[in-house]
């Protein structure tokens, strides 16, 4: 049960959540979009590299109990062929908007990638799964009060039946991604062959950051095969394996105004689709 002036309140604090360009209005038309604005639109949102923000202190805290239920809850939905690992990056980082990316705790978007497999693959209804939360929102009402968190039922149904992917079995005793070995061909570049980054568009999803797209770096090393995240994370079975590289960049030549030594560099890993060789 809730009053009038709570559910006001409630509403006037998701207004707040808007996360777009203050002198555009909602829902502008086309030409009031110009590419930039576009192009920012469409940016996955878990690609933050390099975007200003302020000062954050880093501290080194223990998983709390759902952190690490969360954690093998999905690491068991990937070893039951429920999802692969891409797939949970996909839902949980990107298919939330950039409010709920940048507002939920880390393993509060795993969760939620979690509620979005189970229904999108027909695992459980979305109707259903509110009432299981229902249920367990009455179950501890007034909190935990040194209660433990207990599955109700812990068991339910026949699984024999349940639609699964073949990556769990393909990859058993090889592992991800030695189990795709073989397969890429001969790698196109070699360690120490000079490379640019493609400035491809970004669409829905990828692994590629921003803040190195359009600049030249050095081959460090020639890493493994593997499908790219763009194919991987949408669970193809016919996604081809490529080689990815780790590439080693200047830092002075890779942030505009770096103040630190020249020497300094940074390495990533990118798929072979992501480079070319430097002009």
């Amino acid at each position: 049960m809730s009053t009038a002036a709570e559910r006001a309140a409630q509403l006037d604090l998701v207004a707040r959540l808007h996360s777009a360009y203050p002198e555009l209005p909602d829902a502008p038309t086309p030409d009031l979009l110009d590419h930039e604005r576009l192009k920012a639109y469409l940016k996955t949102v878990h690609d933050v590299g390099g975007e200003p923000d302020a000062a954050m202190k880093f501290e080194n805290k223990q998983y709390e109990v759902w952190e690490h239920n969360t954690y093998v809850t999905c690491e068991v939905l990937a070893w039951r062929g429920i999802w692969l690992s891409e797939e949970r990056r996909r839902m949980g980082n990107v298919d939330v908007g950039r409010a709920i990316y940048l507002g939920l705790p880390y393993y509060g978007r795993w969760l939620l990638a979690v509620v979005r497999v189970l229904v999108e693959k027909h695992h459980i209804a979305l109707g259903e799964l509110s009432e299981r939360m229902e249920e367990v929102r009455a179950r501890y009402d007034g909190g935990l009060a040194g209660k433990t968190l207990a599955a109700q039922p812990k068991r339910e149904g026949d699984g024999a039946k349940v639609e699964r992917n073949e990556h769990h079995l393909r990859a058993v005793g090889k592992g991800d991604p030695q189990v795709f070995a073989g397969r890429a061909g001969e790698p196109a570049f070699r360690v120490g062959d000079a490379v640019t980054v493609r400035d491809m568009p970004a669409l829905l999803y990828t692994r590629t950051p921003e803040y190195v797209r359009g600049a030249t770096g050095e081959i460090a090393s020639v890493a493994y095969e593997s499908p790219a995240a763009e194919d991987e994370t949408w669970d193809r079975p016919d996604a081809e394996p490529e080689w990815f590289y780790v590439v080693r960049f200047d830092l002075a030549e890779l942030w505009d105004g770096y103040t630190g030594a020249t020497k300094d560099t940074l390495q990533t890993e990118l798929p072979q689709r992501w480079l070319k060789r430097a002009a």
